[in-house]
């Protein structure tokens, strides 16, 4: 391990927001920062960043993390990345962005799967067969696609496809390659941890197989940090770099989950429930999604694309009373959860289904066509009934995922935004009846990476190794029984509601399209 008085720093490029946060050799966090980023959207269902953007906010976050927490920049050891994943970043000849990136969120390349669907029976189960996951709209080979059919004259410029963190990679060491965390998604060969040339074949993406760079360790040094970036960061010249990973491995590793098993739900905009399996998983058969964990072990994993989406748009609705009086982000969620917890386990009847993407559900069946709703409302219902409804929607959204997965589940962690909520945490406990830890620590995707760094300087010799060394105190929610079979008759009828729902789903999008 490192001396005491060196750091390890991670940068986690989310959607919109760019995080720097440093450690401790011990994995303690000593401080954080994050800037924003824009997401555009010219056309609808659209969703692109600005790739210069995203190194210069990144840079910023650097530099002002270090600033706040007073550390010499020759007290860094490493920097670790991680960044979110798929979609489309390429670069020209001269390793400039030769368009905006295309991120995962992107929703254009409906059309297209829809027309593939319909020429190839059984084109959706392929790729899963694959990739263990549903290819969703945003993923790189389907974005190509779309590139190759509506903007040839980009690939055409191109000579590499990189992912967000790579991007950061190359603006700091001029260096280009990608791990193996964002292969499979693209999608590519689960089983082999790396591209695959039938997936990109049967995208009729063989011409454009130069783009795609060699692949590399998520723990490898790919190099230093080049003088240019030294002067934009305050990173001392010379600073290893390492590789790193997706955001949702880094995030795993961040939050402790690394050997099989272990399940932790990452709680933002999309609700990510994985479980950490030593093998790859692929039943149920298309649904959900999988990740490669660095380490030799892979995430199985299913997702409630709007998560915190919903609870953010249910406050946006019922609770102006409180926004007006709220001083603080806290002193806001402090008085939504005093009209929540007016309302009893069940909210007098009220169910809500938290499907409210335009680009439908994956997990745990996956229905493009799937849309929110409440159910069971009356006249004598509060706007305390509505949002316990949407607070237990979330939860049972998160014991759906996991209830389809079929490995034995021993323990779940929470992270991200709704797990600062001591009364979700134990709702969630209380609701999968398992045991929910919520570890210390705020910046768990760039804690990942930075692990990933200390095991690429040696100072642990491997990533799970690292990962115990390095976990931080956590709060523990035990289930309450009777609270768990209070939540029993809701959820049967949560489910129930689900599948009753999906033709008429189905019908009505139908009618609208």
């Amino acid at each position: 391990m490192g001396a005491s008085q060196d750091y390890l720093l991670g940068v986690d490029a989310g959607t919109s927001v760019v995080k720097a946060a440093l450690f401790t050799a011990d994995g303690r966090e000593v401080g954080s920062v994050a800037r924003r980023t824009t997401v555009k959207t010219p056309h609808s269902a659209w969703a692109e960043t600005s790739m210069d953007e995203t190194w210069v906010m990144a840079a910023s976050a650097i530099r002002a993390v270090l600033a706040e927490s007073d550390v010499d920049p020759a007290q860094i050891a490493a920097v670790g990345l991680s960044g979110n994943m798929v979609g489309a970043w390429l670069l020209d000849a001269q390793g400039r962005p030769v368009r905006d990136a295309i991120l995962w969120a992107d929703g254009r390349t409906q059309p297209l799967i829809d027309r593939f669907s319909a020429e190839q029976p059984g084109f959706m189960s392929h790729i899963f067969d694959h990739s263990a996951s549903v290819m969703q709209q945003g993923c790189t080979l389907p974005v190509l696609r779309w590139l190759a059919e509506h903007e040839p004259d980009v690939l055409d410029r191109a000579v590499t496809l990189v992912g967000c963190k790579d991007w950061l990679a190359y603006n700091l060491t001029g260096t280009i390659q990608i791990d193996p965390t964002e292969a499979p998604g693209m999608p590519g060969d689960i089983r082999t941890r790396g591209y695959s040339d039938a997936m990109i074949a049967l995208f009729g993406l063989d011409a454009y197989r130069r783009l795609f760079p060699p692949i590399r360790p998520s723990e490898q040094v790919i190099g230093t940090v080049q003088p240019r970036a030294a002067a934009l960061t305050g990173l001392a010249a010379g600073t290893p770099v390492v590789l790193g990973a997706g955001d949702v491995p880094a995030s795993a590793l961040g939050v402790g989950a690394v050997d099989p098993g272990v399940a932790c739900s990452l709680l933002g905009t999309n609700f990510l429930n994985c479980l950490v399996v030593d093998q790859p998983v692929f039943e149920p058969r298309d649904v959900g999604v999988s990740f490669l964990l660095p380490g030799g072990r892979w995430l199985r994993a299913t997702i409630n694309v709007s998560g915190t989406t919903s609870l953010d748009w249910a406050i946006e609705q019922f609770c102006g009373p409180e926004k007006a009086a709220a001083d603080s982000t806290a002193a806001l969620f402090e008085g939504v959860e005093a009209l929540v917890r007016a309302s009893p386990i069940g909210a007098n009847g009220a169910i809500y289904l938290p499907y409210l993407s335009a680009n439908g559900i994956i997990a745990p069946v996956a229905d493009p066509a799937a849309r929110a709703d409440f159910f069971g409302l009356t006249n004598e219902h509060t706007r305390g009934d509505l949002l316990r409804a949407v607070y237990e929607g979330l939860a049972f959204s998160i014991r759906d995922g996991y209830d389809v997965i079929p490995a034995a589940i021993h323990e779940i962690r929470l992270s991200g935004g709704a797990a600062k909520s001591a009364f979700f945490c134990q709702m969630v406990a209380d609701v999968t009846g398992r045991r929910v830890l919520v570890p210390a620590g705020s910046e768990f995707g760039a804690k990942g990476a930075a692990l990933l760094a200390a095991v690429g300087i040696r100072w642990y010799p491997f990533i799970a190794d690292a990962v115990h060394r390095t976990a931080s105190a956590c709060q523990v929610y035990e289930c309450d029984p009777a609270a768990q079979r209070a939540y029993e008759a809701t959820f049967a009828t949560y489910t129930q509601l689900r599948e009753a729902l999906r033709p008429v789903w189905q019908a009505h999008a139908a009618r609208r399209s």
